[in-house]
């Protein structure tokens, strides 16, 4: 077979690695002879043209570390079917004769690899590694980095093979100075009894077999669960674990561990092994736990735990407000415009509601605007409050002004937040803590005299944020949306992956909000002959925004996550997933382990597909009951305009604005440049931002964006009774 020949009959990614990556070097160092050109050249004749999609994924493999746009399209047109000779002439018309030769140069192409498998010790064992392309080559296998004694064969044999044979194997083939390397086969070896080995003597090389059975135990609390089982096979069997016929996700190895037993973990255990031909079965074994008599508690300490463990209601609300005649209000997001407090939350009604469950402690949060609403004249006569102590209001910002938020890479913080949480797990007095959120926002040089925290208090004993809540008995309608509210924070159980390889990574979950997941990969063993090991997650669902330059990160922080930074592992990769609530189905992704081998240049990479179910709040199903909120509305209020970036400013850059701005796509997009000019803010070389008028009393939007007016059509609503949305508020709300 002539070398066009072999190279008509080879598809792309039957090309070796390293020259794969060679070419993807070479375009991705060649400007507008590179990976771009090379995908539109993919079109002309209407052969395969890529998608938007397909190029986009490109290109945002520069994002990741060791990635390449080029390596990535090289492997789509072996996916879609394009040969050697295919991509060695779309480089002849680019001018890259260096990447002709490469490939002109791979003559020898391995058509048998060798296979993984497991088998016990005194069997025979055979690898087999066969190539085509010259009718002269030559042999030589390796384990890890060592070569083989005698290992110059397309067969490699070892008989009797030694649980010391155990490892990972490759065979090099060569002809000259050609040379092609095999993929990797992994050989487990288990050392067995006599009458272990003589009980599958007689089995099949290919078959399952399992020849170590996994035994009952009788545990105490406290102790630690080991199960067993090994199996005989080839390809590489694999392992699942099941508990009463229930899968257990963290149970995908030959060995299933719980460091610390429960009453919980009393079962029927037996493992599944697997692989692509078959499938077999453990025998059932039962794992019973006694409780150890000092784990006893009785009444006497119950007692004393209810005497201390006072209820808590609290109240965290971000978003539009305003302040009229001393009472608050909070603004929904399909409110109509002009809004006034028929369409509004009280927040003095929600202390009453608070003060009737008689809490122990009502804390609110406010991140809000505090400005007086012109179009709301409405003078709210309520029923007194109780006089009761224990109260504690935070604003974002003193009566009659403006609350600011900070926009950056996509994220939107309020000033508030922005230093309350850094402080929101500190176990402080309530009112010590909030001193010293304002004391940092007086050093925020952005809003020097512009915003400042405003604290009210009748607190009379040491609070905290993090007092325990106690569950009191409620109805069976607030029980039902505790269970809701319970199932809204269900996340999935940590697991533990096994590659290939014999590396094994554990794969960590951490909620942050109930809608804000932190995934972690941990590397926790990987074999001596590995030198470098990279555990990252990818490929996850399109409905879910994330930014691929914020994840797999080496701190929780570099994802924008700090609320549960100090609780997660160290020296782990971190991903933060926002916005589950859009999740429609389960949320599936890929693990993915990058290695290499000590003494080998090439990186070997491996996946397994994960599928958690609906984690947090996506476990309700919410998505399905979404519907387009009326952006257009709810911007459109003559006293509340929306934000638009200036002209030219990088949407990265942080900009400041007040909460009662949105962004939208709508057309009404007003900037005020004299409120720019006159701001006073300070400049910095380090935070750009840019500040928008609220414009409250104008009468007509300003020219500088659009000629709209405010005599746009906007409904007002013609009620002022609030009793009704109150009602429905407190039906939807538990407090504790």
């Amino acid at each position: 077979m002539s070398d066009t020949q072999q190279l008509r009959s080879l598809n792309i990614n039957q090309v070796s690695e390293p020259v794969r990556r060679k070419v993807a070097e070479l375009l991705d160092e060649s400007g507008d002879r590179g990976w771009r050109r090379l995908a539109e050249l993919l079109g002309v004749g209407g052969r395969c043209r890529l998608s938007p999609l397909e190029l986009e994924h490109c290109s945002l493999k520069v994002l990741e570390s060791e990635g390449s746009p080029s390596l990535y399209l090289l492997r789509l047109m072996g996916e879609k079917g394009y040969t050697a000779m295919d991509l060695v002439e779309f480089l002849q018309t680019l001018g890259h004769n260096d990447g002709v030769q490469l490939l002109k140069a791979t003559g020898i192409r391995i058509v048998v690899q060798p296979g993984s498998m497991a088998v016990l010790s005194g069997q025979r064992v055979k690898l087999c590694c066969l190539a085509v392309g010259h009718p002269i080559v030559q042999y030589q296998w390796f384990k890890v980095k060592h070569e083989v004694p005698h290992g110059n064969g397309p067969e490699l044999v070892l008989n009797p093979v030694h649980v010391e044979d155990s490892g990972f194997y490759i065979c090099r083939v060569n002809c000259g100075t050609s040379f092609e390397f095999s993929q990797w086969a992994q050989l487990d070896v288990c050392s067995v009894s006599a009458a272990g080995y003589g009980s599958v003597a007689g089995a099949q090389e290919n078959q399952i077999h399992i020849c170590v059975q996994p035994q009952s135990q009788k545990l105490i609390v406290g102790d630690q669960l080991v199960l067993e089982c090994f199996a005989t096979g080839k390809p590489l069997p694999r392992y699942q674990w099941y508990k009463n016929q229930c899968l257990l996700k963290a149970g995908n190895t030959k060995h299933y561990k719980i460091p610390y037993v429960t009453k919980a973990n009393e079962g029927v255990y037996l493992c599944r092994v697997y692989n692509e031909h078959e499938r077999k079965d453990s025998q059932e074994v039962e794992v019973s736990i006694e409780e150890h008599p000092t784990n006893a508690r009785g009444p006497a300490e119950n007692s004393e735990d209810d005497v201390n463990n006072r209820p808590v209601g609290l109240l965290y609300y971000a978003g539009h407000g305003y302040e009229n005649y001393g009472n608050s209000f909070m603004v929904p997001v399909d409110a109509p415009n002009p809004y006034r407090s028929a369409n509004c939350l009280c927040v003095q009604s929600i202390l009453k509601l608070m003060q009737e469950k008689e809490t122990g402690l009502n804390v609110f949060l406010l991140d809000m605007c505090r400005k007086r609403n012109e179009y709301d004249n409405t003078i709210l006569i309520m029923e007194a409050l109780r006089v009761t102590a224990n109260i504690v209001f935070g604003y974002a910002t003193c009566q009659g002004a403006e609350a600011f938020e900070i926009q950056q890479s996509g994220l939107a913080n309020g000033i508030f937040m922005k230093f309350l949480k850094e402080r929101l797990l500190e176990d402080k007095k309530i009112t010590v803590l909030l001193d010293g959120v304002a004391e940092d926002m007086g050093k925020c040089h952005l809003t020097r005299g512009k915003q400042a925290l405003e604290i009210r208090s009748s607190l009379s004993e040491k609070r905290a944020l993090t007092d325990p809540i106690q569950q009191a008995g409620c109805s069976a309608e607030s029980l039902t949306r505790n269970l809701q509210w319970a199932k809204a924070h269900e996340l999935p159980e940590s697991m533990c992956f096994e590659f290939d390889c014999g590396a094994q990574i554990q794969l960590g979950f951490a909620a942050e909000f109930s809608n804000v997941m932190i995934i972690y990969t941990r590397i926790v063993q990987k074999p001596p002959e590995i030198v470098l090991c990279e555990a990252y997650v990818t490929d996850f669902p399109l409905d879910l925004d994330i930014d691929p330059k914020v994840t797999n990160k080496g701190t929780p922080e570099e994802t924008g996550s700090y609320l549960v930074s100090k609780e997660l592992p160290k020296h782990c990769l971190y991903t933060r997933l926002s916005s589950l609530q859009k999740l429609q189905e389960p949320l599936a992704f890929s693990v993915c382990l990058r290695y290499q081998y000590q003494g080998m240049e090439e990186t070997v990479e491996e996946s397994k597909e994960v599928d958690v179910g609906k984690p947090l709040i996506a476990n309700l199903d919410i998505s399905s009951q979404f519907k387009r909120s009326g952006c257009l509305q709810t911007c459109q209020m003559t006293h509340s305009p929306c934000g638009s970036c200036l002209a030219g400013t990088d949407a990265t850059e942080p900009q400041l604005r007040p909460q009662n701005m949105q962004y939208s796509g709508s057309h009404l997009n007003v900037y005020n440049p004299s409120l720019a000019s006159a701001s006073g803010f300070p400049q910095s070389e380090h935070f750009q931002y840019s500040v928008y008028s609220n414009a409250l009393g104008t009468g007509q939007w300003s020219p500088y964006y659009s000629s709209y007016r405010s005599s746009t059509n906007i409904p007002v609503e013609n009620t002022d009774d609030t009793s009704e949305l109150v009602a429905n508020f407190s039906d939807r709300v538990n407090f504790q």
